[in-house]
């Protein structure tokens, strides 16, 4: 039997995310899919701003912006007559806290291929054809059972993570409730095509009686999506979604030329009631399923993977078990929110309101955060606006030898980072040893050391409702674990040893 430390199933986004993260801090996994073929359609194409903080992180911003767009203007017709127009959601300028502060739209199979482009580069593939059939878990690893175009074999890993989609082999066989409610009365097709007689320019909404037809350009791509009523008659697709776009439109003109995937939506909302069983664990729609009002199935599950990945190759290092019972209270707290805003948006489209396609900084998921959770300390006696739990903000900062960088520059990586507010913090900054980077934060005109950075705008103070005095301690995944003030490096110590079991390594420090 083969010994690996995770076996992951499922190569979807959330896979794919978790699998970058193994590869990143060296953990042998292996990553398969039953599927025969990659996936090929659009499907979850809204890439919230939280998410491209993720991206970023793993290395693949470049090509997710070069893939995609800030999405298209709408226009809602009746007829030729236009008696809507507007866009999703209005285009912000960055700040020194958000860098990335728009939805960016991508085909959720370019998302994938840039995923796995990724992990190739780290050395990782995907396995197609290669199923989870049965596995059995014992006290220390999962022994599964897999079928490889129908040669049945066992391998052997420390940890499983069943990214396997809403109907889930993993949850199954765990025997894990699903409740939620499937709504057969709400159904959507979806579906991607290449159209004539209209352009680019625009998308288009034809509202008939409680439903309608839409065409939208899809980015990245000379195709569009089409949203229609599925069909109550045994009819090929393509006939299909022609009849709907010609009679919702009054228009002969647009042809719908050739579609490229389609699926058929219904209402599902499901979470499931845990999301860890011992030494396996749920990801992405495995553990929750969401409406698409909202865009936040697929960005969810890409967080379910960047917070179970830091957390498991700790864990393989050593680290306590109860790192890894820190997962399900965070990200099944997230996931719960997701349905819920999900649903609320799409009972605004039930109910025919007027801005149901505006989407606001509630589905950015950048005010996400683990407050009170088993991760989160803040030892402050009056807590500031940013608390333990929340997600680190961004700021532009000045380096010792001059040069401009901003914080997400030096948080980028497997590390956690450790920031120290005031000249009197630099003792404290110098003690930590290798696994934390350490910096000392200072205004313009303080003396300077070699890992001392500068404030000049005060953005990083701001952004941290940091005063003289504070320590911050961020997590690897971009979240803050420890806030003190003032701080010492005995808070530090403390909390690292409560999360990894063994003290930092003193006094080296990084270079």
């Amino acid at each position: 039997m083969a010994e690996l430390e995770v076996l992951i199933a499922g190569a979807g986004p959330s896979g794919l995310a978790l699998a970058c993260e193994l590869a990143v801090r060296g953990v042998r996994f292996r990553i398969i899919d039953r599927a025969e073929a990659f996936f090929g359609g659009s499907r979850a194409d809204g890439i919230q701003p939280r998410t491209m903080e993720v991206f970023a992180d793993l290395g693949i911003l470049d090509p997710v912006l070069a893939a995609g767009d800030l999405g298209t203007v709408v226009r809602a017709y009746q007829g030729d007559e236009v008696v809507w127009e507007g866009r999703m959601t209005d285009p912000a300028e960055p700040t020194p806290s958000v860098p990335y502060p728009n939805i960016w739209f991508v085909p959720q199979f370019r998302t994938e291929e840039i995923l796995r482009e990724r992990l190739a580069e780290l050395g990782g593939h995907v396995e197609l054809s290669t199923e989870l059939t049965d596995f059995v878990e014992d006290a220390d690893g999962v022994t599964a059972t897999l079928s490889a175009r129908g040669t049945i074999g066992t391998v052997r890993a420390r940890y499983l993570v069943g990214a396997d989609g809403g109907h889930s082999t993993v949850r199954r066989r765990l025997g894990i409730a699903f409740p939620g409610d499937t709504d057969e009365s709400t159904t959507m097709l979806f579906a991607d095509a290449r159209v004539d007689g209209i352009g680019r320019d625009h998308g288009r909404i034809w509202q008939v009686g409680e439903g309608g037809v839409s065409l939208m350009p899809l980015a990245g791509t000379e195709l569009f999506t089409v949203f229609a009523r599925p069909s109550e008659m045994d009819e090929p697709i393509r006939e299909h979604l022609q009849r709907q776009v010609t009679e919702a439109s009054g228009r002969d003109d647009i042809l719908v030329r050739e579609v490229t995937w389609h699926t058929t939506w219904r209402s599902n909302t499901r979470l499931a009631e845990r999301f860890r069983d011992g030494r396996v664990f749920l990801a992405g729609d495995a553990g929750h399923v969401h409406p698409p009002t909202g865009g936040q199935g697929m960005n969810t599950g890409i967080q379910d993977g960047y917070n179970l990945g830091w957390k498991l190759a700790a864990a393989l290092a050593g680290a306590p078990d109860a790192l890894l019972d820190s997962y399900e209270p965070e990200r099944m707290a997230a996931a719960r929110a997701a349905l819920d805003l999900s649903t609320a948006l799409l009972e605004k489209h039930r109910r025919g309101d007027e801005d149901a396609h505006v989407r606001g900084p509630e589905v950015h998921g950048l005010t996400l955060n683990y407050r009170g959770g088993p991760l989160s300390r803040d030892d402050r006696a009056t807590p500031g606006a940013l608390r333990a739990g929340d997600r680190a903000p961004d700021a532009p900062l000045t380096t010792a030898d001059g040069k401009r960088i901003r914080l997400f520059d030096l948080l980028h990586g497997p590390h956690w980072t450790l920031l120290g507010f005031g000249a009197a913090q630099a003792k404290t900054t110098a003690a930590l040893g290798d696994r934390v980077r350490a910096y000392t934060v200072l205004r313009p005109g303080d003396p300077v050391d070699a890992h001392a950075l500068i404030d000049h705008g005060g953005h990083l103070r701001t952004g941290y409702d940091a005063a003289d005095g504070t320590v911050v301690l961020i997590r690897p995944d971009g979240y803050v674990g420890l806030i003190a003030n003032p701080g010492s490096t005995e808070d530090i110590l403390g909390y690292w040893t409560a999360v990894h079991g063994t003290p930092v390594s003193m006094p080296r420090r990084w270079s």
